[in-house]
């Protein structure tokens, strides 16, 4: 399930009382997908690392209350002062059988001993497969039971659509919209894969360094070597920051690339800038000059970052005239 359709999924289940448990490879937003749930609907959450437990956690330590024992629960369980959110136990097929089976009874009766989960909260999980070449606990089949389980999948276009709205590096857009096999290519791995949030880690890394090909070092400690390889490739193939500029101060009349790669560079960064109105402008007067495919994907990119583009004269010139590519 791609991850639009997984937060959808999980925004109509909260409605219900029943446990879900997100599965799939490391790296690939899992648990950004739950916080991104959370602060949609303006629910707390708690997130909770179920590796790090002991299967004793849960139930809390006793202490003597009118000469009998009573059971404490521990801080991280919501109390009923708490408005109604999400208890998230991520890592949980990381966590030991034991471990798995003290959830026994929270995930579906929503208590551990004396506690009970107060109303309105809803219990999410996320964990790796075992093909993952990650640590994971066969699941216990009662557990497994207990929970809705859904499959996370990588998807190129929701990746895209996320990161020109959150600042991603245009050249790792740019990179990935030509070689989108390679958002995630764990096959093989050592150490450092691509994954949605490798390239995230170097787009962050490129923006301190301040040019990916002085990066390399950094690069193949993130991505891996055959990531790094082809994406400095595509940044030594890219379009200078001087030749962006003077196309953009002359959308109209100045030269525009050729190559693969320098067009991409020039789509992609647009797209990633496309809340200035001088960049939509641009943008307008260049879906003319561009090949029709390429000012199709300028398009669909700049409208997820600015969707007044649809008021841009240009636009709808283009649109009127290439109807049958954009549906």
């Amino acid at each position: 399930m791609k991850p639009s359709r997984a937060m959808d999924v999980l925004n109509r289940l909260l409605a219900t009382r029943w446990s879900v448990f997100l599965w799939g490879p490391p790296g690939i937003g899992k648990s950004s997908v739950v916080r991104q749930l959370a602060e949609k609907r303006s629910m707390p959450l708690i997130d909770i690392r179920a590796a790090l437990l002991d299967p004793t956690d849960l139930r809390g330590i006793p202490a003597v209350d009118g000469g009998r024992a009573k059971w404490y629960p521990p801080s991280f369980l919501p109390g009923p002062e708490k408005e109604p959110g999400i208890l998230f136990f991520d890592e949980l097929s990381a966590a030991p059988t034991l471990v798995q089976a003290s959830l026994y009874q929270l995930t579906l009766d929503r208590r551990v001993g004396e506690y009970e989960l107060p109303d309105g909260w809803r219990i999410i999980a996320a964990g790796n497969r075992a093909e993952d070449a990650s640590i994971a606990f066969r699941m216990p089949a009662a557990l497994a039971n207990r929970f809705i389980h859904i499959d996370f999948e990588v998807d190129f276009a929701d990746w895209k659509q996320w990161a020109l709205t959150n600042g991603m590096h245009p050249l790792v857009i740019g990179f990935l919209t030509m070689k989108p096999g390679l958002l995630f290519a764990m096959e093989g791995a050592d150490r450092a894969f691509p994954s949605p949030r490798s390239w995230e880690i170097l787009s962050d890394a490129i923006k301190t360094i301040g040019e990916p090909l002085d990066a390399e070092d950094v690069s193949l400690g993130i991505v891996g070597e055959g990531a790094t390889i082809e994406f400095l490739s595509y940044c030594r193939q890219r379009l200078s920051a001087e030749e962006l500029e003077a196309i953009l101060a002359n959308p109209t009349t100045h030269p525009l690339p050729t190559s693969l790669g320098e067009i991409y560079t020039l789509v992609t960064y647009i797209a990633a800038h496309g809340k200035s109105k001088k960049i939509t402008d641009a943008a307008g007067a260049l879906l003319s000059r561009l090949e029709p495919e390429f000012a199709v994907l300028l398009t669909r990119d700049i409208l997820h970052v600015n969707s007044h583009f649809v008021r841009n004269a240009d636009y709808k010139k283009f649109i009127k005239q290439h109807a049958d590519l954009i549906a």
